[in-house]
């Protein structure tokens, strides 16, 4: 009885560990997801690319904030075709677009922390002065703090910002084709940003 007893036990041990095996291999044809990788999350976005979230982008614009100052004399019209030279989004960079509107005002680099929860956003250009709440009339200098009454990304309205720059430039509102997706109205490019067509 007992030699039964341990011959069972052997033979069932031995079926237990075929079908764990089994269970183990993977076929060609296994057509389970893979799982998102440390740079991905569950949609498969790389986050690991700072401008992965660029697409978050709403393509339209907008009309400029109230305030603004239309520019006097720009170096290019309203509905002039130039060349982008700025990498602020992928694609942008050697984009052919169209102006929308050029403005006289203080335009700033900042940095801040999103109010989503998302990462802390460093150097994003540009909000201009319009875009800042009680700002005043004075333009602020590197370090200064103000919040942000600005929606070009997730998260930027209601942020407490940093200056890191700023400019007296004209800036501009351009309509742009950013991989198949029309931007209009898009805020903002300053002019040494942008170069003529021809």
């Amino acid at each position: 009885m007992k030699k039964l007893t341990l011959m069972a036990r052997i033979t069932l041990g031995a079926a237990v560990g075929a079908l764990a095996l089994t269970g183990c291999a993977g076929t060609a044809d296994d057509d389970t997801a893979p799982e998102p990788t440390a740079t991905q999350d569950a949609a498969g976005t790389d986050t690991s690319n700072p401008e992965a979230g660029a697409h978050d982008h709403d393509p339209d614009g907008g009309p400029p904030p109230e305030g603004i100052q239309q520019a006097a004399d720009p170096r290019y019209e309203v509905g002039e075709s130039v060349i982008l030279q700025a990498d602020h989004m992928p694609g942008m960079e050697g984009a052919e677009a169209t102006i929308s509107g050029a403005f006289d005002t203080t335009t700033y680099s900042v940095s801040y922390t999103p109010t989503d929860g998302g990462d802390p956003v460093t150097d994003h250009k540009w909000v201009v002065h319009e875009e800042l709440v009680d700002a005043g009339e004075t333009p602020l200098g590197p370090g200064d703090t103000a919040t942000l009454n600005a929606a070009h990304m997730p998260g930027m309205e209601g942020a407490e910002a940093t200056i890191d720059s700023s400019t007296d430039e004209t800036v501009y509102m351009v309509d742009y084709e950013m991989d198949g997706m029309e931007m209009t109205n898009h805020k903002w490019v300053v002019e040494s940003e942008i170069q003529p067509t021809s």
